[in-house]
Parts: C-alpha cells; sequence; structure tokens
C-alpha cells in the first residue's frame, strides 16, 4: 500500500544536519527571523515561551519536541519580559559548546537541543508546502533520543557521516510528523490523513498519480458527497483535492526530470497529462518556466 508521507520525505532528500545545544536563565528573549531551511528543538529540561509567527504562542516544557519544515520568523524566550535579542540562526546553530541565553551564572530554567537540516530537493518548497507548518509533539521520548543521536552524529567526521545523518533524519521527521498526527495538527498532509476518509482519497491519488481523476471520483474514494469532500479536504490539508493533486504531479514530474528518468512525453504521462504540450503548459503555469527549460538549468547546476 502507497505510505503518501514516506513518500514526501524521499523526495525532500533530507541530509546535512547543524545542532547546539541551548540555554536559558533569567529575563532573556531572542527573535529569528525566517529561516526557510527546516527546524527542530527538543526540549531536555526546564521550560521556556515560544512565538511562532502566524501561530498561537506555546509553552515548551521537558519531553517536547517541536519541528517546523520552512521555519517561518519565531521568537524564544523566558517567562520574565525581555526585549528580544536578534539572532542568526546559522551562527546559533554552528558547532561548538552550548549556547547560553539571560543570566550567565547559575542553573538555568531550560536547556534545548535545536538545530536545522537541509533538503537535497530542488523542488523543497513546493514539497514542503504539503506539510503542516509547526509540528509540536508532547510525551514522545523517543524523539529526544533520535536528537541526541542525530546531533552526536553530525559533531562527528566518521566515514559514512553523510549517508548515516541522511537516514536519521529521514526517521526523524517520520517520527515527528506521524507523532504530531491529529485533529489538532496545522493544516497540511498529516491532517488529511489522520482523517480516515480523506487519508482514502489521499491513497489513490499518490497510488495512481496519472489516473484522470475528478472530483466526483475522489468523492467516491472518500465515500463523502462532492461538497462534503471539497469542504473537508480544503479545511484539512489547506488546499482544494484538485490543487493538491496538481502539487504532487509537479513534484513528481521535477523529481523525473532531475534524475533524467526518461522523456518529457513520458514524464508527461507518468503525472496525469494526455500529451507533452499539455504538460508543458501545466508545468509553465505552475512553476514559472517549460520543463525543458527547467531540466537543463539542473543539468547546468549540477555540472557546474
Amino acid at each position: 500500500m502507497t505510505d503518501p508521507l514516506s513518500e514526501v520525505i524521499s523526495l525532500l532528500q533530507p541530509g546535512t544536519v547543524f545542532s547546539k545545544g541551548i540555554s536559558g536563565a533569567g529575563k532573556w528573549a531572542v527573535r529569528y527571523e525566517a529561516f526557510g531551511h527546516p527546524s527542530f528543538c527538543a526540549v531536555l529540561e526546564g521550560s521556556c515561551r515560544l512565538m511562532v509567527d502566524g501561530h498561537e504562542p506555546l509553552v515548551l516544557q521537558a519531553g517536547d519536541f517541536l519541528l517546523m519544515p520552512a521555519t517561518p520568523g519565531f521568537t524564544i524566550s523566558g517567562f520574565e519580559p525581555a526585549r528580544p535579542k536578534k539572532m542568526d540562526p546559522s551562527v546559533a546553530a554552528s558547532p561548538g559548546g552550548e549556547l547560553r541565553h539571560g543570566r550567565q551564572e547559575g542553573p538555568v530554567d531550560v536547556r534545548l537541543l535545536g538545530g536545522y537540516f537541509v533538503f537535497g530537493s530542488p523542488d523543497a518548497a513546493l514539497i514542503v508546502s504539503l506539510l503542516p507548518q509547526l509540528v509540536h509533539v508532547q510525551g514522545e521520548p523517543r524523539l529526544s533520543v533520535l536528537v541526541r543521536l542525530l546531533a552526536e552524529e553530525a559533531r562527528e567526521q566518521r566515514a559514512g557521516r553523510e549517508l548515516v545523518l541522511g537516514r536519521m533524519v529521514e526517521i526523524l521527521l517520520i517520527e515527528a510528523l506521524r507523532s504530531g498526527t491529529g485533529a489538532g495538527a496545522s493544516p497540511g498532509l498529516l491532517r488529511g490523513l489522520a482523517d480516515a476518509r480523506l487519508c482514502a482519497a489521499i491513497r489513490r491519488m499518490h497510488e495512481a498519480p496519472a489516473q484522470a481523476w475528478t472530483m466526483e471520483q475522489l468523492a467516491k474514494e472518500a465515500a463523502l458527497s462532492r461538497s462534503a469532500f471539497f469542504e473537508r479536504f480544503s479545511r484539512a490539508v489547506g488546499i482544494p483535492p484538485m490543487e493538491y493533486l496538481v502539487a504532487w504531479r509537479m513534484a513528481l514530474a521535477k523529481d523525473l526530470l532531475r534524475r533524467r528518468a526518461c522523456g518529457l512525453a513520458e514524464v508527461a504521462e507518468r503525472v496525469g497529462y494526455s500529451s507533452a504540450s499539455t504538460f508543458s503548459t501545466a508545468f509553465s503555469r505552475h512553476v514559472g518556466q517549460p520543463p525543458a527549460r527547467f531540466a537543463r538549468a539542473l543539468a547546468t547546476a549540477v555540472a557546474a
């Protein structure tokens, strides 16, 4: 059976990891502007406040895990009022000792292990748009263990490091995302998969992206009326069903073009278009350039 979440993670090609210990005590607050790369954080002890742009404030406590696939701007702080200090996330996540905020002496109020990784896919933004913006998981000690192992591997320069990091990040992503699945998750693929009826339709789209799906057919897969399916899907996933289908087809097409797995006509056929010209028009509208130019640009970047 097709697993949409695993397919999405595989296309993202997660890899290189940067991580750092972070702690805070007393009055402190730091502000990170939108970063773009996926970031993660495990609360090892204590608690703190987190305010992510566009989301309700959160209190993070020991054992919590946070994942932001595209990392919007956010502020993290203690519980005493303080003016946020602007931070550069690339510097904050550089190798080295623990980064301490606020009072520099004495016990800390919170200790975190945070960092970010990078996606190898040239189409990461499109695929990430299918995921929730924020995943907050509580009571899953396995995630803290995975983050510790990831940080240890990232610090070492042992043989096979990049391959191990890539596999560990894949495991971390899947574990975090499936732990964050539920009605309380932010709109995205996870909420769709948490709904048994929507999940049936999403799986069918992933199993047969080349099929000429209609709204009525997808609604039938979900055992819902057309209008109920459209509203339920749009609310849970954040985009309408046919828009999701097009986004998934374009993600697959870009992967095929990147790998130069087949000619343009076959790419079109594999992702549900009756001809290369029809596919080229749809691809240009969605991506902003024709598929042939996209493929040449990728080949040039690889050769450089």
